[in-house]
């Protein structure tokens, strides 16, 4: 007897290499003939390949691959060429921006210029490979929402590392490159500015960042426990009734009196998500430019106690 088999199970079926669905001429073709890949299989597909770069996609890997080289020069300097240091220091070396008495100008190279140079190629090729998302969305006839969820997050680090430090008129407000540093800039900010907390902003963008990941555990948890009946092959439930969705459908109705459909959760999981960054970039715009200090605001129209 056949049985269903999936992700919980130890078979993996293997067929020739799909190299997807053909694309217009006129553009570049896609890269490598794909292979199969064992452990991949295990979390998702197993085919890996056949890749299409294009243009977009090349030149946005050569301006991260020159930003990944000026940051990491630059912390191999700090540590006066060790490997051993950089590689017991990394979570602390950092590439600062350039200092407040340099305002918006190009200052030299080791006074934050560095910092600027890696700044706008890492900006060029994330911008680059925004549109290598929406080109390839458009070549394929789908919608282009994955473009748009990461515009959401394009915009907030915009916010952090160019629009608002040019409001504030000096390049000395954007964050560091660096893991334990990027975090300091973090607690520093709210301090500076009276406790981000009080920022009704950054309250939706946390109520925002709970909400699509509650969602998404929602959904995930619901397809995984009909899997058995084939949940996870949607098309299949719009005409196979009484199995899987109907089943989760009516679990939700128990449980909560109502329940999402398959095209509604991920309607609200995407704004949910997108609306995060887009709301916590607000947030950080206002600060410092609009609002000095959130927790005098919260005083002042009664969100917070006086002290």
């Amino acid at each position: 007897m056949a049985q269903y088999q999936n992700f919980f199970t130890q078979v993996q079926v293997r067929s020739t290499i799909y190299p997807g669905i053909p694309i217009q001429p006129g553009i570049w073709v896609r890269t490598s003939e794909g292979r199969f890949n064992y452990w991949l299989g295990k979390i998702g597909d197993a085919q890996v390949g056949p890749v299409y770069l294009g243009f977009l996609g090349l030149a946005s890997i050569a301006c991260g691959i020159v930003a990944i080289e000026i940051i990491g020069l630059n912390m191999m300097a700090s540590v006066n060429w060790s490997p051993i240091e950089f590689v017991r220091q990394l979570p602390w070396l950092s590439l600062e921006p350039p200092k407040p008495e340099y305002g918006i100008s190009f200052p030299p190279l080791q006074e934050g210029g560095w910092w600027l140079m890696a700044g706008f190629f890492l900006t060029t090729s994330i911008l680059l490979w925004w549109g290598r998302t929406y080109r390839r969305a458009r070549a394929l006839g789908m919608g282009t929402h994955v473009s748009w969820a990461f515009a959401a997050a394009i915009w907030l680090y915009l916010v952090l590392g160019f629009i608002r430090p040019l409001l504030m008129g000096h390049f000395s407000e954007a964050v560091p490159f660096g893991i334990f540093p990027h975090l300091d800039w973090t607690n520093n900010f709210s301090i500076t500015h009276g406790n981000l907390f009080y920022n009704p902003f950054h309250m939706l963008s946390i109520a925002f960042l709970y909400g699509s990941a509650l969602l998404f555990a929602m959904h995930g948890a619901t397809i995984l426990a009909v899997s058995r009946y084939g949940g996870e092959r949607e098309i299949e439930q719009i005409v196979d009734r009484g199995t899987a969705l109907e089943r989760a459908a009516l679990f939700w109705r128990w449980t909560m009196g109502f329940n999402a459909t398959a095209e509604s959760i991920h309607r609200w999981a995407w704004w949910f998500a997108v609306l995060c960054p887009l709301t916590g970039g607000i947030g950080i715009l206002l600060s410092g430019t609009v609002v000095d200090n959130w927790f005098d605001w919260g005083v002042k129209h009664g969100l917070a106690l006086p002290r």
